[in-house]
C-alpha cells in the first residue's frame, strides 16, 4: 500500500486526512515517481473549500497537490527518459501530488539538480511557473520601478528576485518582520496597512512603472489610484478588479511549464535565486494547511514524506 492525502467533501481543514490507497502504476509514456517533497498552493484551499465546485467541481473521495520532487521508481512502456533512479521535479494536473508516490507524463518532470535540496524542488512548479508568468506579463526593464504586494508570499519571494534581476527597482509590500529578508535581496521593504499610499509615494518619488498583485484586498485599485499604468498591472487574485479596471489577470494555466521549471531550478542551484520553506510531515497536513491559511509565512510551505 501506498499512502496520500485525501478528502471526502467539501470544507475546512479538518476533511483532509492520509488515507492507504494502492500504489499508482506507470502506463504508456508516464513515469511512478516516490515523492521526497510536495508543496502546498493557496489554490487547493479553495478547491478544498468548494469556491471553485462550479468550474473545477472535486470527485470525492479527491487526492490533492500539483508540486512535487522525488525519485522515478518506474516507468511504463515508450519512456526513454527519465530512467529509474532519476531525481526530478514535476506536477500533476491530477490532484495527487500529495502522496507518497505519483504517476505523470513523462514531459512532466524535468531533472533536479543535485544542489537544489528537496524540500525547495517540491514546491517549485506552482509558485515558480507563477512567478515566471507575472515578471513576464509585466515586462521589467532596465530601472522601472516595479511594487510587488505579498512579497514575502510562496510567489512573491521569486517573483521580486526574478523582478531584481531584470534590472528593475523592486518595491516589497509585506509585513515588517519580512524587511531584512526583503533588504538582504535587494528589494526595498514598505509595510502594508494604513498609510501605504503615502510610504510608496515616498519610496518612490518618481513614480511607479508596474505592480504585481500577490494578495488581493484592493491593491489593484491602489495601484490604479497611483497612476500605474493598467497595461502593467498584473493580479493572481483579484479577478474581478482586473476585469473592472482593464488590469491583467493572470491563472495558473496561463503559467509556464518544463522550460521555465528547468530554468529555476537551475537559478536555485546556483545560488542566484533564494526560497524560503516551511516543511511539514506529510502525516501533519491539516496543520500545514492551517498555517498556509495564515497567509504570513515567509516562502513555500512543504509537505515531506
Amino acid at each position: 500500500m501506498s499512502r496520500a492525502v485525501r478528502f471526502d467533501r467539501y470544507g475546512g481543514i479538518d476533511v483532509l486526512h492520509v488515507a492507504d490507497v494502492d500504489p499508482p502504476s506507470p502506463g504508456p509514456g508516464q513515469v511512478q515517481v516516490q515523492v521526497k517533497a510536495a508543496g502546498i498552493n493557496p489554490g487547493e484551499t479553495s478547491i478544498r473549500e468548494g469556491l471553485y465546485a462550479e468550474r473545477w467541481p472535486a470527485t470525492f473521495p479527491s487526492g490533492e497537490g500539483s508540486d512535487f520532487a522525488g525519485v522515478v521508481g518506474a516507468v511504463g512502456d515508450g519512456v526513454t527518459a527519465p530512467a529509474a533512479g532519476a531525481e526530478v521535479i514535476g506536477w500533476t494536473d491530477q490532484r495527487a501530488s500529495h502522496a507518497e508516490q505519483v504517476v505523470v507524463p513523462a514531459e512532466q518532470v524535468v531533472p533536479k539538480p543535485p544542489q537544489v535540496p528537496w524540500e525547495v524542488a517540491g514546491g517549485l512548479y506552482v509558485a515558480g511557473g507563477t512567478a515566471v508568468g507575472v515578471v513576464t506579463a509585466i515586462a521589467p526593464h532596465e530601472g522601472d520601478t516595479v511594487v510587488v504586494s505579498g512579497a514575502a508570499g510562496g510567489v512573491g519571494v521569486l517573483a521580486v528576485q526574478l523582478a531584481r534581476r531584470a534590472g528593475a527597482v523592486v518595491i516589497g509590500v509585506a509585513s515588517a518582520a519580512n524587511a531584512d529578508w526583503l533588504t538582504g535581496h535587494g528589494i526595498r521593504p514598505v509595510a502594508y496597512g494604513d498609510g501605504l499610499a503615502d510610504r510608496l509615494q515616498a519610496a518612490a518619488p518618481a513614480g511607479i512603472d508596474a505592480w504585481i498583485d500577490l494578495y488581493g484586498g484592493g491593491y489593484v485599485d491602489l495601484a490604479v489610484s497611483l497612476g500605474v499604468p493598467v497595461e502593467r498591472i498584473v493580479t493572481i487574485i483579484d479577478f474581478a478588479a482586473a476585469e473592472r479596471t482593464g488590469a491583467r489577470a493572470v491563472f495558473g494555466a496561463d503559467t509556464p511549464g518544463a522550460t521555465a521549471l528547468t530554468q529555476l531550478a537551475e537559478l536555485i542551484a546556483t545560488g542566484a535565486l533564494d526560497v524560503p520553506v516551511r516543511t511539514f510531515p506529510l502525516d501533519q497536513v491539516q496543520d500545514a494547511y492551517a498555517e498556509l491559511e495564515k497567509r504570513h509565512t515567509r516562502g513555500k510551505i512543504v509537505l515531506v514524506t
